[in-house]
């Protein structure tokens, strides 16, 4: 599938300030402004898509700073391994729960983050104002709340109450807000919500080339998923359980399909950030630093297998095991390895991790142990032989187009699974989990009650592994201290990273004592 990608790294909503009209009443030259942009549907779309750039570069920057990494780290699925200890620290303290307020890694998605926040606002403010604005403007002012309230979902999620911005800065004191409450954060994201929910397309009204977009069905499976934070489990059920009647959406065939170039945006997708692997990338035409249409971030995600390697593929069955090497980083924990590995007859074995045993029977070898390596490598988002060398590329390892999948389907239903049971709908939450373990080729869940909601954990944590949601169910459930402790957590502390350093030391409205505990 041709990926659908918008490079406006120099057209995005930097200069939408107002213009003094006594500056002898000439226009900024070579400016966008309020005054001349975002006054029809084109300019518009323009802008909405400079968003999903952004996030496109929140994911995977040519600076190794990715989201993806800051949410899976800290669980107990991966280690951050890599070549060794010293290889990026920052994401090995992450690993190691050595986190401090000046980690670099969390101030970037931070920083990033009020960026994409920022875009947002340009759009839901000055199109929002406009009388004149089209159906068409109107509903992507619904996508830029929806795509405000996306952010702010993550930021509240990784750092609790954060200042909330909802409109944009126009002198330099209006950049120093207070901190809100997690409380008053997740208001605006429901408000956003709604708001999204009420004019977003569904899934099926977009044309193939815009199905990366957001829909209704994203904006409910995002509304879900904070009112299962907020604990508001009966709110949570209607919503994701309005998104399953709408039929937009079923589950993939084939578990270990769902992470092919072919089944991108494909009928499980909810949404899902969007590479190309085809800009011919080399180590001297990489925007390093900057913006990337490449899914830089999985170079590091290989098996570490160059000449100073560790895992020999020179005699590997890519017809058994389709893989190649990278740096090392992100290789599954022992823990998810043996828990997958338990019944051997589950599906998704095949597209989630392979044991040492079947590396070996497939002509693999280890040179010498590797840092971190417990005895498993990843399949799900791996590096793929046969999709890294589209052709003529100037460097491979520089042009990974995998799409990373924010939201899938099945996760909607384990949301939905756990909501009927925590409000008491155990039959419904049997029903949704069932889908599931078809699928797998396992056992459906006949349990009630608590029972019930311990095979959702267990399933949501096979299901789901490596996609940036183990850590944070951990926490919201309170369960991080009983299943991470081993591995560093510290109760009380490590629910939440740190507010960046920078942000307490340069907003007014901010002090040492609005730090998260333990920081």
């Amino acid at each position: 599938m041709k990926k659908i990608i918008y490079s406006l790294s120099a057209l995005f909503l930097l200069v939408f300030a107002g213009c003094s009209k006594d500056f002898l009443e000439v226009a900024p030259v070579g400016q966008l402004t309020s005054d001349n942009f975002l006054k029809n549907d084109n300019d518009v779309k323009l802008a909405v898509m400079g968003v999903y750039n952004k996030i496109q570069e929140n994911y995977s920057k040519g600076s190794w700073t990715s989201v993806y990494f800051m949410k899976n780290l800290p669980a107990d699925d991966t280690k951050c391994a890599g070549p060794n200890a010293g290889d990026t620290p920052e994401y090995q303290y992450l690993d190691d729960f050595n986190i401090t307020s000046d980690n670099t890694k969390i101030a970037a998605i931070w920083t990033n983050f009020y960026s994409t926040i920022n875009s947002c606002n340009t759009i839901i403010n000055n199109v929002g104002a406009n009388t004149a604005a089209t159906a068409g403007m109107k509903t992507m002012v619904g996508e830029a709340k929806a795509l405000r309230a996306f952010t702010y979902l993550d930021l509240v999620i990784m750092f609790g109450g954060v200042p909330l911005m909802t409109v944009n800065p126009t002198s330099t004191d209006e950049f120093n807000q207070p901190r809100a409450t997690a409380a008053e954060v997740y208001a605006q994201i429901e408000s956003d919500l709604k708001d999204a929910i009420a004019v977003l397309p569904l899934k099926s009204q977009y044309t193939a080339t815009d199905k990366f977009r957001f829909s209704k069905g994203t904006a409910q499976a995002l509304l879900g998923k904070a009112y299962l934070y907020e604990k508001k489990y009966a709110d949570a059920a209607t919503v994701l359980g309005a998104c399953i009647t709408s039929n937009e959406y079923q589950l993939e065939s084939d578990y270990a399909s769902i992470w092919s170039k072919e089944k991108e945006f494909g009928v499980e997708s909810i949404f899902e950030i969007s590479y190309t692997s085809q800009e011919n990338y080399g180590w001297g035409n990489f925007p390093w630093g900057g913006g990337n249409e490449s899914n830089i971030e999985m170079q590091l995600e290989g098996p570490r297998a160059d000449g100073d390697g560790s895992f020999d593929f020179s005699h590997l069955d890519l017809t058994k095991l389709n893989l190649v090497g990278g740096w090392g980083f992100n290789l599954p924990s022992k823990k998810i390895g043996d828990l997958l590995y338990s019944n051997p007859a589950d599906k998704r074995i095949n597209g989630t991790v392979v044991s040492e045993a079947d590396y070996f029977a497939a002509g693999g070898a280890i040179k010498s142990t590797p840092y971190d390596y417990e005895g498993y490598l990843r399949l799900k988002y791996a590096n793929k032989a046969s999709e890294t060398t589209p052709g003529s590329v100037a460097q491979p390892e520089l042009n990974y187009g995998s799409n990373y999948r924010i939201i899938r389907y099945a996760d909607v239903l384990l949301m939905a699974a756990e909501a009927y049971n925590k409000s008491g709908n155990d039959g419904a939450a049997q029903t949704e989990l069932k889908k599931i373990t078809d699928r797998a080729g396992v056992a459906a869940h006949t349990e009630t009650g608590s029972a019930l909601f311990d095979k959702i954990v267990m399933e949501r944590a096979k299901e789901l592994c490596f996609e940036g949601t183990r850590y944070w169910d951990l926490v919201r459930w309170g369960l991080a201290d009983q299943e991470m402790k081993s591995i560093g957590f510290v109760k009380g502390k490590h629910e939440l990273f740190p507010i960046p350093l920078n942000e307490i030391l340069s907003n007014t409205q901010m002090d040492e004592a609005d730090q998260n505990p333990g920081y």
